[in-house]
């Protein structure tokens, strides 16, 4: 089934104010970087955004931030956002912040039909507040519930015209589990090959999970921290 849409203002049709999204990504390294350029344009309102970071104040979410889009970020690291610290701060932003491992496993969980599972990440913090806890080989676990969402966007490296996925490097952190767990999973690919070119051995992402997939451009893939030895 060929799921290629011919760019991304119809690749993000039907997303609409109000909805769950969730953006894949890890810093900066692989996040959809149109779809969130797109996004900005729609000027869709009141977001939840799933994501593992927030941006940075005008690269990726950060966009989305600065236009007061998002009502609602579920995210694990937010440090390097000047403006997310304000609105979070101001209390003009609700911010759910889960621990790395528990937020990559919710959106694991939600895209296996899992509902909820426990895990001893956070127990003891504020994280725990107000869930169930239980004691698993000596030790307490809180429950966690899945977490899917209304699109999922994720970007990748190759994908090809059924949808099939890989991804390179460390945007493997985030972006398959959570093209998983979206109600329609949109991708953004640096290469978009035909059907059978790509090796079933190396995809991470099965063409089943996806329904839109488009050809990227210009992607900048900006540094987060840019860190140089002194020359001696």
């Amino acid at each position: 089934m060929n799921k290629v849409v011919k760019n991304v203002e119809e690749a993000l049709t039907g997303i609409e104010s109000g909805m769950t999204l969730m953006l894949g990504g890890f810093g900066l390294c692989g996040i959809p970087e149109n779809s969130i350029a797109q996004l900005v344009k729609m000027k869709v309102k009141d977001l939840t955004c799933i994501s593992n970071n927030a941006g940075v104040d005008d690269f990726g979410l950060g966009l989305l931030l600065q236009e007061k889009q998002i009502k609602k970020m579920i995210s694990s690291y937010v440090g390097e956002n000047a403006e997310f610290e304000r609105q979070m701060l101001s209390g003009e932003l609700e911010v759910d912040l889960i621990p790395q491992g528990s937020l990559a496993e919710r959106c694991r969980a939600g895209g296996a039909g899992i509902p909820a599972f426990f895990t001893p990440a956070g127990f003891g913090t504020e994280v725990a507040e107000g869930k169930e806890v239980r004691v698993f080989n000596g030790k307490p676990h809180i429950l966690e519930s899945a977490l899917t969402a209304d699109f999922a966007i994720v970007k990748a490296w190759k994908g090809d015209t059924e949808g099939n996925l890989v991804f390179k490097a460390t945007a493997c952190n985030f972006n398959p589990m959570m093209a998983m767990a979206g109600k329609i999973t949109i991708a953004e690919v640096e290469e978009l090959v035909p059907a059978g070119e790509l090796d079933p051995n190396f995809i991470h992402t099965p063409g089943i999970f996806v329904q839109r997939i488009f050809q990227g451009e210009k992607f900048e893939k900006r540094i987060e921290q840019r860190t140089v030895r002194t020359k001696k």
